[in-house]
């Protein structure tokens, strides 16, 4: 008797400068746990969003894809489709592919919920968020839920925005909560960080980082040093990648 070849079920990420990617490996491993021998998880290394198209047209076997920066909201009009957080949101950085389409979902929402949950004490009630990209706008929406109120912090100020230079030491005290949602301090730029005052960070801090390579940035060991809490983005992408591959099988 014949034997029945295996469907082929392809998965990627789609970005710029990715090689250091988290999704590719642990997919990979994944698949190999599974005894998925015919699932496979590559790279789509775009220098702009213009070659989507061609990606999600042109690309055999493809079932869904990943976003990261600086995708993220950018990938939206390639999309037939959003789910109702990502429409809120304006951010994507999962993609199913249906029968009627692209359909965008935004799972860092999740991924940072149940990870920054535990950290949550009584007096984290404001919240600085470092940086205004894709990642910012799913790390707004989940402080909104928490009842955390919260100012975006970039190079220039303006609407519920501080610029670095702001930042005072009523600020920053009055802030117990921040969330680094910039890509410095990844590697291999480690000794990168945010342009912040660290010396008026306290014990009471919680700093986040959506980076988790390095495992602990130079804006971590920055709080660290002023006896802040700390905790980077590796469990959120573990938990966002579960919540993708939910969706991709849903």
């Amino acid at each position: 008797m014949e034997k029945k070849e295996k469907k082929i079920y392809k998965f990627g990420l789609v970005g710029k400068d990715i090689s250091y990617s988290f999704s590719r490996g642990y997919f990979k491993e994944k698949f190999k746990n599974l005894g998925l021998d015919n699932y496979s998880y590559v790279n789509f290394d775009l220098e702009t969003i213009d070659a989507f198209k061609v990606i999600a047209e042109n690309t055999d076997s493809i079932h869904g894809l990943n976003v990261t920066i600086p995708y993220k909201e950018l990938v939206i009009p390639f999309l037939q489709s959003l789910d109702k957080d990502a429409a809120k949101i304006g951010a994507v950085n999962t993609i199913k592919i249906t029968k009627d389409g692209l359909k965008g979902y935004n799972t860092d929402v999740h991924g940072f919920k149940f990870t920054i949950l535990p950290h949550i004490k009584k007096h984290h009630t404001k919240a600085l968020i470092l940086g205004t990209g894709g990642a910012s706008k799913a790390v707004s929406f989940v402080l909104d839920e928490l009842g955390i109120s919260h100012t975006f912090v970039s190079r220039k100020s303006g609407e519920n925005k501080y610029a670095y230079s702001d930042l005072t030491k009523e600020i920053m005290e009055e802030h117990t909560v921040i969330v680094n949602t910039t890509p410095l301090g990844t590697h291999p730029n480690v000794a990168d960080k945010p342009s912040l005052p660290y010396s008026f960070i306290k014990p009471k801090h919680l700093l986040f980082d959506l980076i988790y390579n390095p495992e602990k940035t130079a804006f971590l060991k920055a709080g660290e040093l002023q006896g802040a809490t700390i905790c980077n983005g590796k469990k959120m992408l573990e938990i966002q990648a579960e919540k993708a591959w939910e969706i991709w099988n849903k």
